[in-house]
């Protein structure tokens, strides 16, 4: 290992061409995800000028989250995961040129524009439990920290990126511009899974049904370490999820315009991108539980910190640790749920960890939503980051099994597969 893969390690991307693709087309896709987030909550804060509105997209994301995720993770574990990934990132991608066409037409329906959010969610989360197995199995186990870090080094620089650039987007012409890029991201994603190798569950094959939900849930509900990374997850994003307050604080304190907007979700993104790139040594640690808990509980300090920050370069320092520890407890977090299950269940567990993953942000920023319409924008953000900070203190203390999860060392002589 030279010095500068201590740091950052890239083998995977280096020596295993499946995995470059697959790793290059994901980023894409959160890319062109992030101008949608923007636009959308844009579009929905211009044309209502209510917080409540804004969560309201949270919910018309969670629902469909939850449902068709668990649907998928059935059908991921019965099928080809690549085919049902290439089948619902078409759909994703005609449900953002249909936000593409609404907006051009400025037709300006709040209800519209839910179902549209609504039906590109159901998409991506049907396929979102095969696409996290994906790496998993482009990638032996002891390397899995490291290709669960450089995902998310990719999903954190799109996050920097896309929302700066949908600010300048919609500054200059609208919300139709974002909707369109998006798009052609969409595109992109989905040739880079056309030339990845077949998907099929290791175990079993194919079912010719999907398979039970049911036991992929008694998995997760039978291994303390499991439903802990969950929980973890859920009490940082459902308590303590910043971004629904971000138009309203934008305002309140900062002018509204949607320059500074975008700095608010680069900021996250930014301190995501500083962990990523020292992301070596993170991944070199053999607990990952430990981590992530210690990152949790980063995250709620910084959050409570940006709930009371009215300079504009103290909130986004806050933004930015924030985004460091989040991506430091999600890279631990995904390791560890990958390694602790069987192939044979991993679609179905993956989509658990998907409604953890895509839902509870959504949960919280419809309870953000709610909480500031009833209160204030400060009082939402720093009692959930309150009450987030106390949960993961009381889920570090009783869950054993969880602090002491390890990762399994690299065989003696094993060297990177090269596609």
């Amino acid at each position: 290992m030279n010095v500068c893969d201590r740091l950052l390690d890239t083998r995977p991307i280096r020596s295993n061409a499946a995995f470059r693709r697959w790793w290059a087309g994901s980023t894409l896709s959160v890319f062109g995800g992030q101008l949608t987030t923007v636009a959308v909550l844009y579009q929905t804060w211009e044309s209502t000028g209510s917080s409540l509105a804004v969560g309201g997209v949270g919910i018309a994301r969670a629902v469909p989250a939850v449902l068709f995720g668990l649907l998928g993770g059935s059908v991921a574990d019965s099928v080809d995961r690549r085919r049902l990934v290439l089948l619902t990132t078409s759909g994703q991608f005609a449900c953002a040129g249909a936000l593409t066409s609404q907006a051009l037409a400025g037709l300006g329906s709040w209800w519209l524009l839910l179902v549209l959010v609504a039906a590109q969610e159901i998409c991506g989360a049907t396929g979102a439990p095969a696409r996290r197995s994906f790496t998993a199995r482009l990638l032996p186990e002891w390397q899995l920290p490291t290709g669960m870090a450089l995902n998310h080094l990719g999903m954190r620089t799109a996050m920097l990126s896309g929302p700066v650039l949908a600010g300048v987007i919609i500054a200059a012409g609208g919300v139709e511009g974002c909707y369109l890029l998006n798009a052609v991201t969409f595109a992109a994603a989905f040739h880079a899974v056309l030339r990845l190798p077949s998907m099929c569950p290791e175990s079993g094959g194919y079912r010719r049904k999907p398979a039970a939900i049911g036991a992929g849930l008694r998995f997760v509900a039978s291994r303390p370490e499991l439903h802990g990374a969950f929980l973890a997850d859920v009490l940082a994003t459902v308590l303590a999820m910043p971004t629904v307050l971000f138009p309203m604080i934008n305002e309140q304190r900062f002018g509204g315009s949607p320059e500074t907007l975008g700095l608010f979700w680069s900021a996250l993104s930014l301190g995501g991108i500083a962990a990523g790139l020292a992301s070596g040594p993170i991944t070199r640690l053999p607990r990952p539980g430990v981590v992530m808990l210690t990152a949790a509980g980063i995250w709620a300090v910084a959050l409570t910190g940006f709930g009371v920050s009215q300079q504009l370069w103290l909130l986004l320092g806050c933004l930015t640790l924030g985004g460091t520890a989040d991506t430091i407890s999600v890279i631990s977090r995904g390791a560890l749920v990958q390694l602790a299950i069987p192939d044979s269940h991993r679609g179905r567990i993956s989509a658990v960890d998907h409604i953890v993953g895509a839902s509870g942000p959504d949960l919280g920023e419809f309870r953000g939503g709610l909480v500031a319409a009833a209160t204030s924008a400060t009082f939402a953000a720093v009692s959930g980051a309150l009450c987030c900070g106390l949960g993961i203190l009381a889920l570090a203390v009783t869950n054993r099994p969880l602090r002491r999860f390890t990762v399994p060392k690299r065989p003696a002589g094993q060297a990177l597969e090269r596609g």
